[in-house]
């Protein structure tokens, strides 16, 4: 099955050897470059994230290049998305929010466009299901979320904060104070990055199966039921990844925003 999955990413044939899982992730260089001695490459993820970036990047641009007081459906489009955005800062961080809506909004709308590609034609495959591309936005959120706590407290007070909660009698920092540390500093960003990371491989993987099983099934006379099910099932199961696509997108903003809070101040 695990050869099959993969034979269906690139179109290939199923010779009767199992492949590992990681056949489905595995995508060889395109295009090849050495730079001092190293080889460096561009593959279909990178290929694809830049694809998406740009579809986003034309549609903020057309939208916004002759913004008018009545807007145009693109403009109302994208109003809608920064509001959204702006409503989640608002919420989360109050009226210092503000500042931070091109960030989440950035956030929000990368991680959308790059989740779609799970379920977009001729691509099948997000960016953000390679572990590389949620780690690198959730190294960004931590620069901001601890790049404001030591704007907003000074370099001493932030990481005094993180370190030594308030309120606390002191001989609960032994346990308290590495637990605070790891949590703030490694843990948050980690969870950032494995939730979207995870949820992105587990909906490849899904929607490949789905793709796939009426092919196996549907020409065998014993296993037709299962391939009718599956063709009939495939609309609900790209409509719950659609969902999943636009959840994810919007707890990584949310959950920057609440970071961004938890720095403002002292606890």
């Amino acid at each position: 099955m695990i050869n099959v999955l993969a034979a269906a990413e690139w179109g290939g044939e199923f010779d009767g050897v199992l492949d590992d899982i990681n056949a489905l992730f595995d995508f060889p260089f395109i295009f090849e470059f050495t730079i001092a001695g190293e080889t460096y490459g561009i593959n279909r993820t990178i290929i694809i994230a830049w694809i998406m970036m740009l579809v986003v990047g034309v549609v903020f641009f057309l939208g916004t290049r002759k913004a008018d007081i009545v807007p145009g459906k693109l403009q109302a489009f994208i109003e809608l998305i920064v509001d959204f955005n702006a409503g989640i800062a608002h919420d989360i961080i109050g009226d210092k929010g503000k500042k931070f809506v091109p960030i989440l909004t950035t956030f929000f709308c990368a991680i959308f466009v790059l989740n779609l590609a799970k379920i977009t034609p001729f691509m099948m495959m997000p960016p953000t299901g390679r572990i590389a591309w949620p780690l690198f936005l959730a190294g960004i959120a931590w620069l901001i979320y601890v790049g404001v706590g030591i704007q907003q407290q000074g370099f001493l007070g932030y990481f005094k904060g993180v370190a030594f909660p308030s309120g606390v009698p002191w001989p609960l920092y032994i346990i308290l104070t590495p637990i605070e540390i790891i949590s703030t500093l490694v843990l948050r960003p980690a969870t950032l990055a494995i939730r979207l990371f995870a949820n992105m491989v587990a909906g490849h993987i899904l929607v490949v199966i789905t793709l796939v099983t009426p092919w196996i099934f549907l020409p065998s006379p014993a296993g037709w039921p299962i391939g009718v099910f599956t063709v009939i099932a495939g609309p609900l199961v790209f409509g719950f990844e659609l969902f999943i696509i636009g959840l994810q997108a919007y707890i990584f903003s949310m959950l920057t925003a609440v970071y961004i809070d938890s720095s403002m101040e002292a606890h």
